[in-house]
C-alpha cells in the first residue's frame, strides 16, 4: 500500500508564485498554473517529479476529425496533423472544500469546468470535468505528458491487463494510434510507476519522445479520447453535458492501478444505522478481485462467487466466507459444476486454490 497520511491529515490549497494554486497533503504536491494547468505533481516520499520538463498535464486538446468513412465510427490517424491547445481561461479559483480547484473554460461553442481536487493523505489527483459539448466534426483528448521513460504501457481488459508497446518502429505498431483500455493506464521504470484511471471513457493513444534539450530525458504522453462529434448518421451525436473522472497516480504499481481503478469506478459507500454488516466473503490476496458474489440462477440457495488473479502473476489465495459452507464445487460461467476439476481444499467456512496469471475462477458453495 503505497498511501499515507499527511502531518495533519488535511490537503491545503496555497498560492502559486507566478500566479496559479498548489494542493499539497504531504504525499503529493501538485502545482496549477493560472492556464489551469498541471505544472507538477511531485512525489515526496519517492522525490520524484511526474510531469515531464517544461510540459503541462490536464491539458485539453483538440483536432479536427473527418475520416476518410464512417463518421461516427472510423478514427484515421491524419487527425493528429492539426491539433489546438484548449488553455484560454474563463476562471480560476481554489474549491469551496478547500481541498481543490476549479476551472472554467470556453472554446467554440462549448463550455468545460474542471475541479482538480487531492484527497487527504492520498497519491491521488482527481480530474472531474464536465463538458458543455457543441462541436461538430472535433475530437477532444486530455493529456498528460510523464517524466516516464517506458517502453511499453499496460492497459486493463476484462479480468486483467495487457501490454502495448510505446513506439511505432512496425507498421503494425504504428497502426495502433489510437487503442482501448477499461480502468486504467500505466506506464513505468522499474521501481516507480504513473497510472491514469478512469470511471467512463475507454480510448487513449500513449507516445513517447526523447527530449533533445535539457536532461535529454523521456517524455510517455498518455491521452484520454473524452469526446467526437460526427455528423453521419446522427449530427446530434454526443452533443450536450458529459461529465468525466480521471485520476492521475503517481508511484504506482500495477498493483495501485488496479486498485484505483476498481476504486475510482466502485466508490466506497458509508451505510448509517443498523450496525456493522459482517462481508460475505473476504480474500486474504490483493492481487485477487473479488466481481460478483449472488445466489444461483437455479434458486437452490447455493452462492456463487467469481473472482481473478488481476496482477499477471501466480498466487494461492484463500476465500472465507461469512456463513457455514457445507460443500464448495468449482463451475463454468453458466454454474454448471466442472467435471475435471479438482475439488479446492476447504476448511470449514474458508475455501484455498491456486491460480494462474489472470485465471478467472467461479465457485458455487452449497450453504450448511
Amino acid at each position: 500500500m503505497y498511501k499515507r497520511q499527511a502531518v495533519d491529515g488535511s490537503t491545503r490549497v496555497a498560492p502559486r508564485d507566478g500566479g496559479g494554486h498548489v494542493l499539497d497533503n504531504g504525499v503529493l504536491r501538485v502545482e496549477i498554473d493560472d492556464r489551469g494547468l498541471v505544472v507538477s505533481a511531485y512525489d515526496i516520499a519517492a522525490d520524484r517529479e511526474t510531469i515531464a520538463p517544461g510540459r503541462a498535464a490536464n491539458l485539453l486538446q483538440i483536432h479536427p476529425d473527418f475520416p476518410n468513412m464512417w463518421d461516427a465510427w472510423d478514427v484515421d490517424e491524419f487527425y493528429r496533423n492539426t491539433v489546438t491547445d484548449l488553455v484560454g481561461l474563463d476562471a480560476l479559483a481554489p474549491g469551496e472544500d478547500g481541498q481543490s480547484v476549479r476551472l472554467v473554460r470556453s472554446f467554440g461553442d462549448s463550455r468545460v469546468t474542471q475541479v482538480l481536487s487531492l484527497p487527504p493523505g492520498e497519491r491521488t489527483l482527481l480530474v472531474d470535468t464536465e463538458v458543455d459539448w457543441h462541436e461538430t466534426e472535433k475530437f477532444l483528448k486530455l493529456a498528460f505528458p510523464l517524466d516516464v521513460h517506458a517502453e511499453r504501457y499496460a492497459s486493463e481488459t476484462q479480468f486483467g491487463h495487457f501490454f502495448r508497446p510505446t513506439h511505432t518502429n512496425t507498421s503494425w505498431e504504428a497502426a495502433k494510434f489510437e487503442a482501448c483500455n477499461h480502468r486504467f493506464v500505466h506506464v513505468g521504470e522499474p521501481g516507480w510507476g504513473v497510472a491514469v484511471v478512469n470511471d467512463s471513457t475507454y480510448g487513449h493513444d500513449v507516445t513517447r519522445a526523447v527530449r533533445t534539450d535539457g536532461d535529454r530525458g523521456t517524455t510517455t504522453t498518455v491521452r484520454v479520447s473524452l469526446l467526437r462529434a460526427p455528423r453521419f448518421p446522427d449530427p446530434e451525436t454526443d452533443q450536450g453535458v458529459h461529465r468525466f473522472r480521471h485520476a492521475l497516480v503517481p508511484g504506482a504499481g500495477i498493483g495501485d492501478a488496479v486498485r484505483e481503478g476498481w476504486r475510482i469506478n466502485v466508490p466506497e459507500r458509508t451505510l448509517t444505522g443498523g450496525g456493522e454488516v459482517a462481508p460475505l466473503v473476504t480474500v486474504d490476496r490483493e492481487e485477487v478481485v473479488l466481481t460478483a458474489v449472488k445466489l444461483a440462477d437455479d434458486g437452490s440457495g447455493d452462492v456463487v462467487i467469481r473472482f481473478h488473479e488481476a496482477h499477471g502473476g501466480r498466487t494461492r489465495v484463500t476465500l472465507t466466507a461469512g456463513f457455514e459452507v457445507a460443500d464448495a464445487v468449482a463451475t463454468d460461467l453458466l454454474e454448471r459444476p466442472l467435471a475435471d476439476a479438482a475439488p479446492p481444499e476447504r476448511d470449514g467456512a474458508s475455501v484455498s486454490l491456486r491460480l494462474r496469471p489472470f485465471e478467472l475462477v467461479t465457485l458455487r458453495l452449497r450453504r450448511a
